[in-house]
């Protein structure tokens, strides 16, 4: 008897399963090729990947080339991207997070979301379009790219910017309004009554499942996360999360709810516990891939045809969501007592669309509560928004000094605040970021009587670190009114104290732009963008990876008993291999090193070609510094990035050559470059 059931079994797998996968499997190849491509198309390009996985979409799906048919399997594998962009979510749900920035989430956040479903439905009735249908359409204009946005603010360095928290704040309140819209979109095809009786047992499903995710969950979870780590297998690892992720969404929607709402549960559950930052890296390849098959999909809804012979309509209802949209979250942002120019930064933040829109209308699609109609110009729209949204984020500064101003003003005063504070210093620090490295390193400065000027762009940090009386001022350091009022052109050295390198790259570019000869020390996350950064123009990078490996390895050294004398001639090693202008602090020195006077110390010195100096027209090879005992450990050029220290390079006026070696070296070496003196 068994044998026979395990004939049928086989039977029905090659009869019904197979065949389906087989006709299937050809078409996800081709959107993958054709994903491939295109995205990596539009990331050198800088564009966001989504417009390329939309591209794909509407290029080979039914309505174009139609190489693609959209078949409910294609649309079963995309939904799984939306389970785990959810999933995504409820790891960055934080209780304590939402504590403290409840005033911008439920405030600034709500009202915004609130007011864009008004407008909407307001409109929906002069175009006939059902109430419930404006619900719909209302909740999906109502979202903002999480994804772009997000991104853009960690590049430019405006996380702790003021509209960089209006921004952050309404994203996650409109993340956190995706879960009741998505229950309530299916209830709404139903009659009132239905409808009533469905949302209220949906909402009575949902409190329970979060009544039990809050007081028993977490404390089981946390514990069954702690049997499965203990087994130390990233396998069992991911195994489990996928189990936890699926099973929670499987058990929603056989509970008459979403998917959608299961997948961000399971993330509530697991950000509560010390594994979340784990399951996060792990579950981001998951997402990522099918999250783009997912906007495969929403493109393949889009048709092109359809769009282009109603391009005035497309065209008419991108300008009044962008409009709208722009008015609403900068007029509520300016009532919640934002100042003017942080208010229409926050509304050319979140003007165009977002990716959970598309979810919306997807989900509104399928139900039926939209007409393919209804659903195609909003589509384009959406997408024409998203390819809008980095042009409108790099252009908002200009805009807001265009439009608002006092924006002038404030930056005046602002600029001229930080002016006066540095007109008393000379010869000092200038440090690009005041966080806690920035911080630290200060305290090291002051010890050392060396004076500094700190700028940053946290207004809190600075307002609390500038009552304890330090040198900080708010500005952005990638600006030229900032760094001039910093006193670049009497600082000794500019040091940039945060990790994030497009800013980074920004800020040297800016500080060479100005003053080519002043030394820049910069810090690094990542040992990949060191080469970048010193191609821009930095003196030197130290990145953090690298330097915790060598301080790691000069611990273990001294605890595996290495006598000490070999620990510190080891850890000079290691670090004249990476930072070649580090290499001068160690060398010669003993084992205490510290009887050395200071004025016998290795040192740095940056001396300027300026035009009539002995050196220009001359090769590296024909200086004959070595004579004075002096080194040459760089040389910058305004016009060319990254010169590599040959003997036939050529010097020409204004290059700056950077040399090493004790203060009567350096100045006997800048003796032979300017008039070509050896004594």
């Amino acid at each position: 008897m068994e044998s026979n059931y395990n004939n049928r079994l086989q039977r029905q797998l090659f009869i019904e399963i197979l065949p389906a996968m087989t006709e299937t499997l050809p078409f996800i190849l081709l959107l993958l090729a054709a994903a491939v491509v295109v995205v990596t198309l539009f990331r050198g390009l800088g564009l966001p990947p989504i417009m390329g996985y939309l591209l794909v979409g509407a290029g080979l799906g039914p309505h174009a080339l139609g190489w693609v048919p959209d078949v409910p399997q294609t649309r079963h594998l995309a939904e799984f991207g939306v389970v785990f962009l959810m999933f995504s979510i409820g790891l960055e749900f934080s209780l304590s997070r939402l504590f403290t920035m409840k005033r911008i989430v439920f405030g600034l956040g709500l009202v915004q979301v609130a007011a864009t479903l008004a407008v909407v439905m307001l409109a929906a009735q002069f175009f006939d379009i059902s109430p419930f249908a404006g619900i719909a359409l209302g909740g999906a204009l109502a979202m903002s790219s999480t994804a772009i946005l997000s991104k853009l603010l960690a590049e430019r360095g405006e996380l702790d910017a003021p509209h960089g928290r209006e921004v952050i704040g309404v994203l996650l309140f409109q993340d956190l309004a995706v879960v009741p819209l998505l229950v309530l979109i299916p209830a709404m095809t139903q009659s009132v009554d239905a409808m009533a009786e469905a949302v209220l047992l949906a909402v009575l499903k949902a409190a329970l499942l979060l009544a039990l995710v809050l007081f028993v969950g977490q404390k089981l979870l946390s514990s069954w996360f702690y049997l499965v780590a203990r087994r130390k297998s990233g396998e069992l690892f991911m195994l489990n999360v996928l189990l936890i992720t699926l099973g929670l969404a499987w058990l929603t929607e056989q509970a008459g709810l979403s998917l959608a709402l299961g997948a961000f549960t399971a993330g509530m559950l697991i950000g509560e516990t010390e594994y979340r930052y784990q399951v996060e890296e792990d579950i981001k390849p998951f997402r990522d891939v099918l999250l783009g098959l997912f906007f495969v999909a929403i493109g393949m809804r889009l048709n092109v045809p359809q769009i282009l012979g109603e391009w005035p309509r497309v065209a008419g209802i991108l300008l009044v969501l962008m409009a709208a949209k722009l008015l609403i979250a900068s007029g509520f942002s300016r009532a919640f007592g934002a100042l003017p120019g942080t208010a229409l930064r926050t509304g050319l933040w979140l003007c165009a669309g977002g990716e959970f829109g598309f979810v919306l209308l997807a989900r509104s699609g399928d139900v039926g509560l939209l007409t393919p109609g209804q659903l195609q110009p909003v589509l384009a729209a959406l997408v024409l928004s998203l390819m809008l949204a980095p042009l409108l984020v790099h252009f908002s500064d200009r805009l807001v000094f265009r439009f608002v101003a006092s924006e002038w003003m404030l930056r005046s005063m602002q600029v001229t605040q930080l002016a006066a504070r540095s007109l008393a210093v000379d010869k000092h620090a200038i440090l690009c970021g005041y966080g806690r490295t920035g911080q630290h390193l200060a305290r090291f400065l002051d010890a050392e009587g060396i004076s500094f000027m700190a700028v940053d762009t946290d207004p809190e940090r600075v307002r609390a670190a500038a009552a304890a009386g330090e040198t900080v001022s708010w500005g952005d350091a990638a600006k030229k009114e900032t760094l001039l009022a910093a006193g670049l052109a009497r600082a000794s050295v500019v040091v940039i104290t945060f990790a994030e390198t497009a800013t980074a790259l920004r800020v040297i570019h800016r500080v060479r732009e100005l003053r080519p000869d002043v030394a820049i020390v910069s810090r690094a996350r990542n040992e990949a963008d060191v080469e970048k950064l010193y191609a821009a123009g930095a003196a030197e990078v130290v990145p953090e990876a690298l330097e915790s490996s060598v301080m790691l390895a000069t611990h273990a050294l001294a605890l595996a008993g290495i006598p000490m004398h070999k620990v510190v001639k080891r850890l000079r090693e290691m670090r004249e291999q990476h930072y070649t202008l580090l290499r001068g602090f160690f060398h010669g020195a003993t084992d205490a090193g510290a009887h050395l006077a200071d004025i016998d110390q290795p040192r740095l010195h940056a001396v300027t070609l300026t035009p009539g100096a002995w050196a220009i027209g001359r090769r590296l090879a024909e200086l004959n510094l070595e004579k004075v005992g002096a080194g040459v450990t760089a040389i910058r050029r305004r016009t060319q990035r990254g010169l590599k220290l040959e003997p036939e390079l050529e010097l020409i006026a204004g290059d700056v050559v950077v040399l090493i070696g004790t203060a009567a070296v350096v100045t006997a070496g800048e003796g032979v470059l300017l008039r070509g003196k050896t004594k």
